[in-house]
């Protein structure tokens, strides 16, 4: 039998550990920063709200097209996007971490994905002219963007005129954006919000370069 004192040291333990995992996470939130290479695996792990299929459903990418992933780590979602704009469709994936890069360049040429093209770069100052891009999105990667603003206003600038950006967040991403604060800032750019698939705790968000009205799908 377990004694008193074992369990309130463990309970004690238990309790340092999520203080100094609460202190942690507090210190990365206001420092942005990329998540390191060393800890690649926790980016690999599922994502049962932000899945695959609900990015693709809402990206709607479409075969021929030109579309732009901001932070593409190990490419979570790199494979399955470029996929689905074959063949003569080309998906351009910018990491600011030259390890990322060429881990996700190993990784595509393992899964014979060869319409991606991994690209070092920072999401502040994109490396493309104006109106480049029919779609760009990047998931759980604005807030670590140390200047948001700069990054957003080149979203904008690199996207068609009638182009489309889909931002993905979620808990308990210490950098989680919210909706409300994201919709505003992006709709101060030009853009329109067109539609949210997920939860409220996790979701994707579509914004369109042009203003017509457009469908809104309700939240869950």
């Amino acid at each position: 039998m377990v004694s008193r004192r074992t369990i309130r040291a463990i309970a004690a333990l238990f309790g340092l550990t999520l203080l100094a995992g609460f202190a942690y996470a507090l210190r990365w939130r206001s420092n942005p920063s990329p998540c390191p290479y060393a800890q690649r695996h926790v980016i690999d792990l599922p994502r049962p709200v932000i899945t695959r299929s609900r990015l693709r459903d809402i990206l709607e990418p479409q075969p021929g097209e030109r579309l732009l992933e901001v932070g593409p780590g190990t490419g979570y979602y790199t494979g399955m996007v470029a996929r689905t704009i074959e063949s003569s469709g080309t998906l351009h994936a910018v990491d600011i971490q030259s390890e990322m890069v060429e881990h996700l360049g190993t990784r595509m040429q393992q899964e014979e994905t060869l319409n991606v093209e991994p690209i070092r770069g920072d999401a502040r100052s994109l490396p493309y002219p104006d109106d480049t891009f029919d779609a760009a999105y990047l998931v759980l990667v604005l807030g670590e963007i140390p200047d948001q603003k700069r990054a957003l206003d080149e979203l904008e600038r690199v996207l068609k005129p009638d182009g489309r950006l889909i931002v993905g967040e979620s808990l308990p991403d210490p950098h989680f954006v919210g909706f409300e604060g994201l919709r505003r800032r992006i709709e101060q750019r030009g853009l329109t919000f067109d539609a949210r698939v997920g939860t409220r705790v996790g979701y994707f968000a579509r914004f369109d370069v042009r203003t017509a009205d457009r469908s809104i799908d309700p939240v869950e």
